[in-house]
């Protein structure tokens, strides 16, 4: 009987009832479960495994530049952000606002970390995010330009619930790049929020590009509405972790 219930359930592609089903039938010998008990235990793990699969998914599909989670963020010494912000940002508040986080510091304060940490979150509650560094974002728009796939291209970041701008305001950008990133910002403005980790503070923005007007319109849509998140650990976390490493 049991060998059955696996095969049906993976014809069926039911995968976490295929998994499950051997453990949850000596459950319910083993507590004398009612069937209707047993039905709806086995159905929530059908529906874990579906979201499991799903987030590993989305995951795989932000092309995270590397695994970051939020419990790995290290609290022992003060880097800007309180236990309670932190179990906010954890409920992903900002996101639920529909606000865009600006996450700003210095090199190795771990701005990156902190997005890609947020980032996966949001994966695991099965929510479409996509992780770019803002040069490279510009890159992939200036190919599809070439290939006559602009818009295909455009829609794609659209779509995302999360857009991780990774490095934002390294250097100046250019008339093109800037009208390009706006087109991104007005269509995605109230449908989604982005994650912008930056070097320089929201206020200096305006100078990274050519056009004042098309300047304002992006802040605009970046800082409007916001949260902004300062790390100011002192030495940069990766000064922090050479030092610890080489006491080992």
């Amino acid at each position: 009987m049991l060998d059955q219930i696996k095969n049906l359930s993976h014809q069926m592609r039911l995968f976490g009832i295929h998994e499950a089903s051997e453990r949850r039938a000596s459950e319910a010998i083993s507590n004398g479960l009612h069937p209707l008990e047993f039905l709806r235990l086995i159905l929530e793990d059908e529906l874990l495994s579906r979201k499991d699969r799903a987030s590993k998914m989305l995951v795989t599909r932000a092309r995270f530049r590397f695994s970051a989670d939020l419990e790995d963020w290290d609290m022992s010494f003060d880097r800007g952000i309180t236990r309670p912000k932190m179990k906010e940002l954890s409920l992903l508040s900002f996101f639920h606002n529909r606000e865009n986080l600006l996450i700003v510091g210095k090199t190795g304060e771990g701005k990156t970390h902190l997005s890609i940490a947020l980032g996966k979150r949001l994966c695991c509650e099965n929510y479409k995010t996509l992780f770019l560094s803002t040069n490279f974002l510009f890159e992939e728009i200036e190919a599809a330009r070439a290939s006559g796939k602009y818009l295909a291209y455009l829609k794609t970041l659209i779509k995302a619930d999360a857009l991780i701008l990774d490095d934002f305001g390294v250097r100046s950008y250019t008339h093109a790049e800037a009208t390009s990133l706006l087109d991104l910002l007005e269509e995605r403005y109230h449908r989604g929020v982005a994650i912008v980790t930056s070097q320089v503070n929201p206020e200096g923005w305006k100078k990274l590009f050519e056009d004042p007007v098309i300047a304002e319109a992006i802040v605009d849509r970046l800082v409007h509405p916001s949260q902004k998140l300062v790390l100011n650990g002192g030495a940069t976390c990766r000064g922090r972790w050479k030092k610890e490493k080489s006491k080992v």
